[in-house]
């Protein structure tokens, strides 16, 4: 029911990858039941049908860029929407059974993506090595444990699922690399502003007409409202026909931002809202929500809102 909180979580697993690692970051998660999917439309699924209140999907890699299986889903069928963000460094580790050394490693398993970000510390390090591309980091995890590998490339989690030896830590290629995920529920109230909120949107843009992109851009421009990330996706109906994906800074209760949404609810010839929740932020690093430019707050819109009234009113005072 609306407002009830999650209790039974599903991810994208298996278990022991960073999805499950970035789930467990939720005390909501921590203390409810976790079930992993094979897939990320298997994890949605769950969640439309009942099965699940909640899933926690890959959105985004800063390295790999977006997940296009995830937002694919959230445009297409039965909706859903994000209700919270978690961005997790992704710091992965060389892993083997206890006993096991560097020298003696001559296998590694390894998610093709996970030995593309650790490419140069593999060449550096284990030249002579062999990479066997597994499905995920969990089951890299799974093999390096059970045998079949000398070590794997996984999450730290899986690791000490495994009781492996961590042989080397934070081995990627860019260690300020992050995935962000996305926390997707049924349709219900948004969680409440916070005053650093996201909003994520679905636009299928007019294609007969021109201009029609930048018409979605300046119902956000001109009423201020910051675009942290565009994507288009194509929608299968036919060559050169996409949907646009947008994360936005804002609110729907946000007065502006709930302008631009009228806005584009006119010009666009479909907009799904996927959601209004908090913008994960790190501790400690100084990071603020940019400010609206002036005469562009929800002051100066309730102020410009109550000065229209009173002329509507023949009030000129």
């Amino acid at each position: 029911m609306p407002g009830t909180p999650p209790t039974r979580f599903v991810y994208l697993g298996p278990e022991g990858t960073f999805a499950e690692q970035a789930l467990k970051s939720i005390p909501a998660a921590e203390r409810g039941s976790r079930t992993p999917a094979r897939s990320v439309p298997e994890a949605l699924e769950g969640v439309r049908t009942g099965e699940a209140d909640s899933a926690l999907v890959p959105l985004e890699n800063s390295i790999g860029g977006a997940v296009g299986v995830t937002l694919d889903e959230l445009a297409e069928g039965e909706p859903l929407v994000i209700t919270r963000e978690v961005v997790l460094p992704v710091e992965f580790v060389l892993a083997a059974r206890p006993g096991t050394t560097l020298p003696h490693v001559r296998s590694v398993a390894a998610h093709p993506q996970a030995s593309t970000q650790c490419r140069g510390w593999l060449r550096a390090h284990l030249p002579d090595a062999v990479v066997v591309d597994v499905l995920s980091n969990g089951a890299a995890a799974a093999g390096a444990a059970a045998g079949e590998y000398d070590a794997a490339i996984c999450a730290p989690i899986g690791a000490g699922r495994h009781r492996l030896d961590v042989l080397a830590d934070k081995i990627a290629d860019h260690p300020d690399a992050v995935t962000r995920f996305a926390l997707v529920s049924r349709p219900g109230p948004p969680p409440p502003p916070t005053g650093d909120d996201v909003t994520s949107l679905a636009v299928y843009i007019a294609h007969d007409r021109v201009g029609a992109l930048l018409s979605v851009l300046m119902e956000l421009a001109v009423r201020g409202v910051n675009m942290s990330r565009i994507e288009s996706r194509p929608t299968g109906e036919a060559l050169g026909r996409y949907v646009f994906f947008l994360d936005c800074a804002g609110h729907v209760a946000d007065v502006r931002l709930g302008e631009a949404l009228q806005g584009l609810r006119r010009v666009c010839a479909d907009v799904r809202f996927l959601g209004s929740y908090p913008r994960h932020r790190f501790p400690g690093t100084g990071d603020r929500p940019i400010p609206a430019p002036a005469g562009l707050s929800d002051a100066d819109y309730a102020d410009a809102a109550a000065w229209l009234a009173r002329l509507r009113a023949g009030d000129l005072s």
